[in-house]
């Protein structure tokens, strides 16, 4: 019987995580992802859930730090951080983790370190290994029910926007960018041509998983922008880089975790 390895993936950023979920498919296809966190809290409950036998820990997240949540996990499971800064590497092992990896993650990086981890996990006394993937093949079967087959949904083709007294639809296609404003979001489109903002009830996340990606991109964590409005991305210095826009005046910043979407190839 081949061995079932399970992993969790925990990021604040869901285009990070969906990026190295299809990393870790193309360079080690056995290992099977059984949860996604957003934040520390919900990591630490979704590997007590799960009993993941690899985490891989942003290190800035919400409610707890990736090193609180290695804090907590201990020996009970192989760590690998994930964080935009390399001088994390040392408070990284210090956690008993198997290695580190800088954002964006390199494919070939991330293969060096599954190879660590192949080699970690064949030194696992068989017993014990047995053992171990027993435990963590029942958390998985016990926690994960057999979904039945769901349609994708429709992207959006419209946003329903407060302007003063009225309530808009605006086209998407029209749309420039989005941003996150307090519990609301700031739409940016053009009106007739010409530029217009309004309000939206939804926040940036609600309306992200909304929106086609081949279309829409988060570039910074409080805005998405329409890659059909884009004139030009400039990079600047330390990693840095603002969106140019066709239609509108606006300079939009690219953070750092967002520049290999612009890499030119």
């Amino acid at each position: 019987m081949a061995m079932i390895l399970t992993a969790l993936i925990a990021d604040d950023e869901p285009l990070l995580r969906a990026s190295l979920r299809r990393q870790l498919a193309e360079c080690w296809p056995e290992l099977l992802v059984v949860a996604e966190a957003r934040n520390g809290p919900e990591a630490l409950a979704l590997f007590e859930l799960h009993q993941p036998a690899v985490c891989f820990l942003d290190v800035h997240m919400p409610g707890l730090s990736g090193v609180d949540v290695a804090s907590q996990i201990g020996r009970r499971a192989h760590l690998v951080f994930v964080t935009a800064y390399d001088q994390y590497a040392v408070r990284a092992f210090e956690q008993g983790a198997l290695d580190y990896l800088v954002k964006p993650v390199q494919l070939a990086r991330l293969a060096s370190t599954v190879t660590r981890l192949r080699e970690r996990l064949a030194a696992i006394q068989p017993g014990a290994a047995s053992e171990t993937l027993l435990r963590q093949l029942a958390a998985y079967l016990q926690a994960t029910p057999t979904p039945a087959p769901q349609p994708a949904p429709a992207a959006l083709r419209w946003l329903r926007a407060s302007v003063g007294p009225a309530v808009r639809l605006i086209p998407v296609d029209d749309v420039d960018y989005l941003k996150s404003d307090d519990k609301y979001t700031l739409v940016a489109w053009r009106d007739g041509g010409k530029p217009a903002e309004a309000l939206l009830r939804n926040s940036l996340k609600e309306l992200l998983v909304q929106l086609d990606p081949q279309q829409f991109q988060q570039i910074h964590r409080a805005v998405v922008v329409n890659l059909h409005a884009i004139r030009q991305v400039v990079r600047g210095a330390h990693e840095t880089a603002e969106v140019t826009l066709k239609h509108r005046p606006e300079v939009l910043p690219v953070s750092r975790s967002f520049l290999h979407l612009f890499k030119a190839e």
